[in-house]
């Protein structure tokens, strides 16, 4: 059993360093168009139009191809380190003002901050729950009441998400801040609150359901008030 446990502390780890080192690259490229119009037509090309803010530099207006930008978005978001390319450099960014489309699935512009790696991060990451479709006490209603912790680190040990494993919660129990695996990993301080709720396991609202069917049943009109109406109308 001690072996066991250790093998699975180890897979741990493992995993761990892994979203830890996880690399996502993007290809940017300057661009002489400004302004509104000239958005529009960085737009036309397939490209995003964009700006590169680096430490002690001038703001470089830049373009990502449309759908390069939009897949890297989907994974990193705006807690996930980048590493972008321009001008025959990398540079680790991350992501600090996304505009989307209204009704599109499209985005129209793009902010991209350089990180400097010897100072520490201060931001927001999303919390997941884990197995929430394999939870063993059934029936029961999973609550998710928060979204987002706030860490503070390096850029080095950047986590992209903060997670736990819901699976085996029961009925009444609650977790907190405290069990997020965030908290345990060296390097990261998890600055909000260790006690704070993070997600609920309850019974199923029964008595709510029943009251709810009967209300729409009590909705119905019978034959006898359908035919009446008619009868009025005539």
């Amino acid at each position: 059993m001690a072996i066991l446990g250790i093998l699975m502390y180890n897979m741990l780890l493992i995993r761990r360093r892994r979203r830890l080192m996880k690399t996502i690259h993007l290809n940017l490229q300057k661009r002489e168009e400004l302004g509104t119009s000239g958005a529009k037509k960085v737009r036309a090309k397939g490209l995003v139009p964009g700006v590169f803010y680096a430490e002690n530099e001038e703001p470089v207006a830049v373009a990502a191809k449309a759908n390069e930008l939009q897949k890297v978005v989907e994974q990193a978001g705006t807690s996930a380190l980048v590493d972008i390319e321009l001008d025959g450099k990398t540079t680790k960014i991350l992501f600090k003002e996304i505009q989307n489309h209204p009704f599109k699935n499209q985005i129209l512009h793009f902010d991209a901050y350089g990180v400097n790696l010897k100072e520490k991060l201060r931001l927001s990451i999303p919390v997941v729950l884990e197995n929430r479709d394999e939870i063993h006490a059934q029936p029961s209603v999973l609550l998710q009441l928060l979204e987002e912790v706030e860490v503070e680190c390096l850029p080095t040990n950047l986590p992209s998400e903060a997670l736990v494993d819901v699976q085996n919660m029961e009925i009444g129990d609650t977790l907190t801040v405290a069990d997020l695996d965030v908290s345990s990993i060296e390097g990261i301080d998890v600055l909000t609150d260790a006690e704070e709720a993070v997600a609920s396991l309850q019974e199923p609202r029964e008595e709510a359901i029943e009251e709810d069917d009967e209300a729409d049943a009590a909705d119905v009109p019978t034959v006898g008030e359908t035919e009446g109406e008619g009868e009025d109308e005539e």
